[in-house]
């Protein structure tokens, strides 16, 4: 194909491309997101085409309100530049400049860092590991589409052995150090007939080279660049890589494409209420016996076992501090070789112990990372020091495939993960956590508006991040083309895996959280009983029920309340106001219904908490429930009394809802029929704060009667958070 038809073919792909973005087609079309698939396999197919598509985005670019020529030559300036710009311009453009500034000074750094976190190749020189753990939910999912996405994983991993990806970094790092005077098909073939202890030498040894060149402040290409040398002439001998740099080999083949391999994903059916922190603590778990692990032992990392205390240790004293309130005996000191006096020495009496990180904190020597790591760019995002001396070495990708009640599970055990790093410190320290989501519903024909109500927060992702829903919202219906296809039986055949391509393209590109906030709700089913708590993410639906009340049971207004459909509720709730003022409004209502959502109904209401990064203040006061009464109104007329229903709507942030008649409700959480609460009386809904702040409410018990509760004196607390990664994050 010539020239100028490789590059109409092109433009005609990148043009479908972006018609398909500006397109205001409806969510989760089976033809979107295949252009830019398509695009990029052109490319990976013919590295040749990259200069004529760099050419056509670049003319593209211009075309762009902003943008001058000055991008042409001056790509990284014009990053920094968007650095002025808000959110999330100036975020994605302060990735891509550390990018161009990582991959300018030393080139095939980025692709040899990627490859060895991604597959966990061991390096001392670059420590970091990432996986991705693909979640799946068997009772939302249906079994061939759980069976397709596992084949399709484990047919692109196969030749992805660690042999192959040390052969892969070695060979990128050597060409883009030489150049045409790297004769990259006798350069593969000696890899490939290497044994595995030289392949590791010689891997070691290029990751030393680049690792070295990039940490150092004032660079030489030249000595990089001999270096290098030296490891390709020790590869090929002398003569090999003489003829390569001085004549070169007219006769040779182009350079062949290095692949990229995908990245480590673990594929999980989700069965178990703590599965995800179970998998994460064995990522964390050292693959052998090395120093590590006495290290995780000590600090408990392995919480594997139920029966084991989940609590913190702590001693509350139960002394006044006055002589005569102390048990008889006590003032008795023990013998000096008694079990009591052995027994002091390893126990704190009289005060409450407190599992704290002081800022002079000294935490295991073997915890700290190579020197230099830390703050290096090029990093994988999210790696720093939480506590002093212990290096975010790990990063845990978890995506999650399903509808909105998957996300109402994650949910539930993102916030079991928060809790327990209350009790045992030892996740957030060396752990970051990336959470990712894809639209999987089953397929419904002809399609209801079920499909609709399961997807709110795909399509609110959608709407915020158009690259989102050009990209992932597009998966569901090829997930289920995969499903249905009959299994090849041409082993011999290529098959692009378009799955696994999109979902590491998101996995790796999705850097921008979304911030969606979790609720918390109290369950009375007794009011002279403690509440059942539990939270929800996206909606909280509540029903009237059939049957009431039994004689005895509670209930606290008359009972000559007029009968009709529905129940007599009283609802409190903080009215949300533009000022963010406190407003309570408390009302009494006949309502056969109310349900509360959690996200934003249109696009005028993207905005406040569901985007609001955690540093931002007071994200509280923004936050809102859309909550929507279904209310009856009776009406009396010559035929009699009659009755009809009335939505009302309003925002708040906080709610109590009580039942004032004989009637009981039915609450429904993240619309997931498996969190269903019979038989409630009272229920009341608030943000779920952060399981680390907050004031810490203690009892005396030697005030008596009195009882009285001394609260700290410590900050407002702070919502709980859960990010879920897109592209752009809310594009403004």
């Amino acid at each position: 194909m010539e020239s100028s038809d490789v590059e109409l073919d092109l433009q005609r792909s990148v043009q479908a491309v972006l018609r398909e973005l500006s397109a205001q087609a409806p969510a989760l079309q089976s033809n979107q997101g295949m252009w830019r698939w398509s695009l990029h396999k052109k490319v990976e197919r013919d590295p040749a085409k990259s200069p004529a598509l760099v050419r056509i985005l670049l003319r593209e670019l211009e075309k762009a309100t902003g943008i001058t020529e000055e991008l042409y030559r001056r790509t990284y300036t014009f990053c920094t530049r968007l650095l002025t710009l808000p959110a999330p311009y100036c975020t994605v453009a302060l990735d891509c400049a550390i990018r161009l500034k990582t991959e300018t000074a030393v080139p095939g750094t980025l692709y040899q860092r990627l490859v060895i976190a991604e597959q966990n190749l061991t390096s001392e020189l670059y420590p970091y590991q990432e996986r991705v753990f693909l979640f799946v939910d068997p009772e939302l999912v249906s079994p061939s589409v759980c069976s397709a996405l596992l084949l399709e994983i484990e047919a692109a991993q196969v030749q992805q052995t660690p042999e192959a990806c040390m052969r892969h970094v070695v060979s990128h790092a050597l060409q883009a150090a030489l150049g045409d005077a790297c004769h990259a098909s006798a350069l593969q073939r000696k890899l490939k007939a290497s044994p595995r202890g030289a392949l590791e030498r010689y891997f070691h040894a290029v990751v030393a080279a680049v690792e070295q060149m990039a940490s150092d402040p004032s660079p030489s290409r030249e000595g990089h660049q001999e270096r290098l040398e030296e490891i390709y002439c020790s590869l090929l001998g002398p003569a090999a890589a003489a003829r390569g740099r001085y004549c070169g080999d007219p006769l040779q083949d182009p350079q062949p494409s290095i692949p990229l391999p995908s990245p480590h994903i673990t594929f999980h059916l989700w069965t178990d209420e703590e599965q995800l922190w179970k998998e994460l603590v064995l990522f964390l778990r050292p693959r052998s016996q090395v120093r590590l692990s006495a290290d995780l032992e000590a600090l408990d990392l392995q919480g594997l076992w139920p029966d084991r205390e989940l609590a913190r240790a702590s001693m509350l004293s139960t002394d006044s501090g006055i002589e005569r309130d102390l048990p008889s005996g006590a003032d008795e000191p023990p013998g000096p070789d008694s079990p009591e006096t052995e027994r002091a020495g390893l126990q704190r009496k009289g005060g409450i112990r407190k599992r704290v990180w002081p800022p002079d904190v000294a935490m295991p020597a073997c915890w700290a990372g190579p020197q230099g790591l830390h703050r290096r760019t090029g990093v994988p995002g999210g790696v720093g020091e939480l506590v002093p001396g212990v290096s975010r070495l790990h990063t845990a990708r978890v995506l999650v495939l399903g509808d909105d009640r998957m996300l109402g599970r994650l949910a539930q055990a993102y916030h079991c993960l928060r809790k327990r790093e209350t009790q045992k410190f030892c996740l957030t320290p060396r752990l970051s956590l990336q959470l990712y989501y894809i639209p999987v519903l089953a397929p419904e024909k002809p399609a209801s508006c079920r499909h609709s109500e399961l997807r709110e927060l795909a399509t609110f992702l959608g709407r915020a991040d158009p690259w989102y829903e050009s990209t992932v919202n597009t998966l569901c219906p090829a997930i289920h083309k995969l499903a249905e296809m009959p299994p090849s039986l041409d082993t011999s055949r290529k098959v692009d895996p378009f799955i696994l391509d999109v979902i590491t393209y998101y996995v790796r590109m999705g850097t921008q959280p979304i911030y969606f906030q979790i609720y918390t709700v109290k369950i009375f089913r007794d009011l002279s009983q403690d509440p059942a708590e539990d939270i929800f993410l996206t909606e909280l639906n509540v029903k009237i029920q059939d049957s009431k009340l039994p004689k005895d049971g509670f209930s606290p207004r008359r009972r000559g309340v007029a009968e009709g459909p529905g129940a007599e509720l009283s609802i409190c709730y903080q009215k949300a106001l533009l000022s963010h003022r406190a407003q309570e409004v408390t009302s009494s209502v006949r309502a056969t219904g109310l349900v509360l959502k959690a996200l934003p109904a249109s696009d005028t209401e993207v905005s406040g908490p569901t985007h609001t990064p955690p540093s931002a203040a007071p994200v509280t006061d923004h936050t809102c429930l859309n909550v929507s009464v279904t209310e009856v109104v009776k009406s009396s007329n010559l035929a009699g009394r009659s009755f009809s229903t009335v939505t009302n709507t309003f925002r708040t942030a906080t709610i109590q809802i009580q039942s004032q008649d004989q009637r009981l409700l039915t609450l429904l959480l993240d619309k997931d029929g498996r969190r269903m609460f019979r038989d409630v009386v009272r229920f009341e809904v608030a943000p779920c704060p952060e399981p680390c702040s907050g004031a810490r409410k203690t009892k005396a018990p030697w005030l008596g009667s009195h009882q009285l509760e001394v609260e700290g004196t410590k900050a407002k607390p702070k919502p709980l958070l859960m990010p879920i990664n897109t592209f752009s994050g809310i594009v403004q």
